[in-house]
């Protein structure tokens, strides 16, 4: 099978694709051939080893994917050849050929293409973790959702717009009308107003009751300024030790190395239980090996028989344009779901 290969830690230059073994579906577990790999901001920092849960080159990187069940092994229930689906993979998404055990797929709905469902699993589950299981997502919560316009984003705003609340959003100008017709009340153009003295504006100065934010520490502290008493903030990811391109600037090193204040909370433990605040940390790949699976993927298959859920799909690039899809997320250049097709 053809895959694309990260060879090192160079950055997007470093992505090739190369032929590997084909991967038997052992008992338990089914083969699918992937029509569609979804690509994430955790594949471009792993491009850069920054990425703690990556394997190291040579690898496969990319985990989720949509495509057809090309065979399964012993004891499988369920699930057939030639069926439709879509799920997650530790790694190995990046490929003309994943196997996953059997558990970890699900039908593609009636409506949704191919490319619709390689949008779904990493984004939506991140959402439902974030807002519904950590963050107690409720009618009428305000809640501000950073980078509005991304994949996780948009699934964000989709499933707090389901539940009622009001909905704050950080993007680019050029994004806002995306946005708004997300559902997204409030776009706040973080690259010409601070976001913190705006919500605060908007909210005449009360702030707000859930924040989800993947940017990193320079907008953490922020964040938890803003929350009410009984908010919470969850924190999901670090984008901001990227710049475009896929590399390293130096403002982006300097929040690199204040990381680890983040990793040890800056916050004193009193002052959280005084102000009546939450902090939580998510690592979706981490949870979906535990609990997660059992616990999101009943979310996200409810959400799917209601509707809830429309997924955006942006580009999708071709496996030999692997560097080429990295740059452009790494540039900000993406509403919504960015794919690879072999």
């Amino acid at each position: 099978m053809r895959a694309v290969v990260l060879t090192g830690h160079g950055g997007p230059d470093d992505l090739k694709v190369q032929e590997r073994p084909d991967p038997p579906a052992g008992p338990g577990e089914v083969r699918v051939a992937v029509k569609a790999a979804g690509v994430n901001f955790a594949d471009v920092m792993a491009t850069r080893g920054l990425y703690p849960d990556a394997p190291k080159p040579p690898c496969v990187i990319g985990y989720e994917f949509a495509g057809e069940v090309e065979s399964v092994g012993p004891g499988v229930e369920g699930v057939a050849t030639g069926d439709q689906v879509f799920g997650m993979t530790m790694f190995g998404g990046y490929a003309e050929l994943v196997t996953v055990p059997s558990d970890d797929v699900f039908p593609i709905p009636d409506g949704l293409s191919l490319e619709q469902a390689a949008a779904l699993p990493v984004n939506y589950a991140t959402a439902l973790a974030a807002l519904v299981v950590m963050g107690g997502l409720s009618e009428g919560q305000r809640v501000l959702i950073h980078a509005a316009a991304g994949g996780v984003g948009i699934a964000a705003t989709q499933i707090a717009r389901q539940a009622g609340a009001e909905i704050f959003g950080t993007a680019s100008a050029a994004k806002h009308e995306v946005i708004r017709d997300q559902g997204v009340e409030h776009p706040i153009d973080y690259r010409n107003l601070d976001f913190e003295q705006e919500v605060r504006r908007l909210t005449g100065g009360e702030g707000v009751d859930l924040i989800i934010d993947a940017t990193g520490p320079t907008n953490f502290r922020k964040d938890y300024r803003l929350l009410r008493p009984g908010g919470k903030m969850v924190m999901y990811g670090a984008s901001e030790v990227t710049s475009g391109k896929g590399m390293i600037s130096r403002q982006s090193l300097s929040a690199l190395v204040r990381m680890p204040l983040v990793a040890t909370p800056w916050w004193k433990s009193f002052g959280v239980m005084n102000e009546n605040k939450g902090v939580f940390g998510l690592n979706l790949l981490d949870w979906w090996k535990d609990e997660g699976l059992v616990r999101l993927g009943a979310l996200l298959e409810a959400g799917l028989e209601r509707g809830d859920f429309t997924p955006v799909v942006d580009r999708s690039f071709g496996f030999e344009e692997a560097g080429d899809a990295h740059r452009f997320i790494a540039d900000r250049q993406n509403v919504g779901k960015v794919l690879l097709e072999p």
